[in-house]
């Protein structure tokens, strides 16, 4: 498998002069996804979990709504320039009766790891219609347990500590138990990791979980949370107005600007609880800060 991480020399420089010393990078390589032996797309990853992110992936694409509906998934074989395999080609075969993606869902250009929705054959195409009803869900989270989340996702970021160079999603319980967290230097590809971690626990539709990403709330996250029947989305950042009108039109709860006891909520704050505390002694906080 691909190295999560990649040491490289580099000049600091400082106040105090400067110094040579090495670095710990993010590691981005290249992943090519096929379906039954045919290429759908290529994105920018950071290697490791693989398998969930191709899950998650043609999830969120609408082309699978459960575990059953693959049969296998397996590396095929890529020679890097020692003769070694690169495991950046993954082959995923449908079940039987399911069908495979047409055009309009393909990924047949580059996908750069900042942007899942590159390359797609037209906007239309991303407002799938998911097989579940998100909005249907009655969970209720208070926000001080909310406001607990994004310290147990910070923890848990193990490469992001060493590098700083990399976004995260974790799949929360309405308790805040962290089921599972996972890092990459794409915030789509986090996502389609956590829900392919969800798909192959058998979990989907995730109707009682909490999806919290480490950076903004964009359309396609929301796109995502919808197809994996998630009903609450939390970002430390700001959404966008297209991330806010989808998560109305599907019934999730969107929250962003999540960060200490403050946090805002954009649609269906009837799944968080009012608090008590006045607004003139809430604590504040720079609404457009990061």
């Amino acid at each position: 498998m691909g190295r999560v991480t990649v040491r490289r020399p580099v000049r600091m420089i400082g106040p105090r002069g400067e110094r040579q010393r090495p670095d710990a990078l993010a590691a981005e390589e290249p992943l090519e996804l096929r379906v039954n032996g045919k290429a759908l797309a290529v994105t920018m990853r950071t290697p490791g979990h693989d398998v969930e992110l191709a899950h998650g992936f043609l999830l969120s694409e609408g082309v699978i709504g459960g575990k059953a509906d693959i049969a296998v998934a397996r590396y095929c074989d890529g020679k890097g320039p020692d003769g070694k395999n690169t495991y950046n080609v993954l082959d995923v075969s449908l079940a039987a009766g399911v069908d495979p993606p047409d055009v309009g869902v393909e990924r047949n250009f580059y996908t750069t790891s900042s942007c899942g929705v590159c390359g797609k054959a037209a906007l239309d195409a991303v407002r799938l219609r998911t097989r579940f009803d998100p909005g249907s869900a009655a969970l209720r989270v208070p926000p001080e347990l909310l406001a607990e989340l994004p310290g147990t996702l910070r923890e848990r970021q193990r490469v992001f500590a060493s590098t700083g160079g990399l976004h995260a999603a974790g799949l929360f319980t309405t308790a805040g138990e962290a089921l599972a967290v996972r890092e990459d230097v794409g915030r789509h590809n986090a996502v389609d990791k956590v829900l392919g971690w969800g798909v192959l626990e058998g979990r989907v539709p995730l109707r009682e979980q909490i999806l919290l990403v480490s950076g903004r709330a964009s359309f396609e996250l929301v796109q995502k949370a919808a197809m994996a029947g998630i009903p609450m989305l939390a970002a430390v950042s700001a959404p966008s107005s297209l991330a806010v009108e989808l998560a109305e039109e599907n019934g999730i709860t969107l929250v962003g600007f999540l960060r200490g006891s403050s946090m805002n909520v954009y649609t269906g704050g009837h799944r968080i609880p009012e608090t008590d505390t006045p607004e003139s002694t809430a604590p504040s906080y720079a609404r457009h800060a990061g």
